[in-house]
């Protein structure tokens, strides 16, 4: 088991991309907090992960708030006694649409969940992975952050972000043997693909298939094969990595 031992901390892992990194860092071994806005999806999880042989145990957290994050990282730490890998999953989008008609409090969300989230989980986190001398964190970005489209502007502005600050945190905490990576995925059939469709049919969605050259929409499988690597020791060198996992999209 690659995660054996280790204790994963998921945000957003109530359904789609996190629900599907949350159970596969549970069958590699690793005691995994599953963590939401969503109370009710991120229990199902939780509860699925126990039922299948895991470990798993839900804390509700909307990122966007410090006082929420703090307590999560200081409830992974009670309840399992360490904490060993953060994957900032939690994000939002604005429906597709002109970049103008996005309003203020749209724009103000997404960038409260995508940027200032991860701000908040890493003030709670890294002074315990300091402590402890190691940790893994691992921020998932999107396609959008390098080969942006028309209609999710602001979106795929959040995204850069995250791909910058990767980069940032993995140079500043490499003394402190803390490894800080990103994922950028092409869309999935998860709870956000009619956000990023606009108009969600059959027709869009296989325009969108059809511009990805390995002829598919991401899975939540694909994605939690990237940070399940990632937070292993197998890639106990790399560090500041922006990995596409996207069929070839950004080529």
């Amino acid at each position: 088991m690659q995660l054996a031992g280790k204790v994963a901390v998921i945000t957003g892992s109530g359904s789609g991309f996190g629900e599907g990194i949350a159970k596969a860092c549970a069958r590699e071994g690793a005691w995994v907090v599953v963590s939401d806005i969503n109370e009710a999806g991120g229990r199902r999880v939780a509860d699925e992960i126990e039922a299948a042989g895991g470990s798993a145990a839900f804390f509700k957290a909307d990122v966007a708030k410090s006082d929420d994050t703090q307590a999560l990282i200081d409830y992974a730490q009670s309840h399992y006694g360490r904490f060993d890998v953060l994957v900032n999953n939690a994000g939002v989008s604005h429906l597709r649409k002109p970049m103008t008609e996005v309003t203020e409090e749209e724009f103000d969300q997404v960038f409260a969940v995508n940027v200032k989230g991860i701000y908040h989980t890493t003030k709670a986190a890294v002074p315990v992975m300091r402590e402890q001398g190691r940790g893994v964190i691992i921020n998932i970005a999107s396609t959008g952050a390098v080969s942006p489209r028309p209609g999710l502007t602001w979106y795929n502005a959040s995204k850069g972000a995250v791909t910058t600050l990767t980069k940032s945190m993995a140079i500043e905490l490499a003394p402190d043997h803390i490894r800080v990576n990103a994922l950028n995925p092409v869309a999935g059939d998860t709870p956000l693909l009619p956000t990023f469709l606009g108009e969600d049919t059959p027709e869009t969605r296989e325009a969108f298939r059809a511009s990805v050259p390995l002829g598919r929409l991401s899975t939540p499988a694909d994605i939690a094969a990237g940070v399940v690597f990632l937070a292993s020791d197998a890639a106990e060198l790399i560090t500041g990595v922006c990995l596409e996992i996207d069929g070839g999209r950004c080529i």
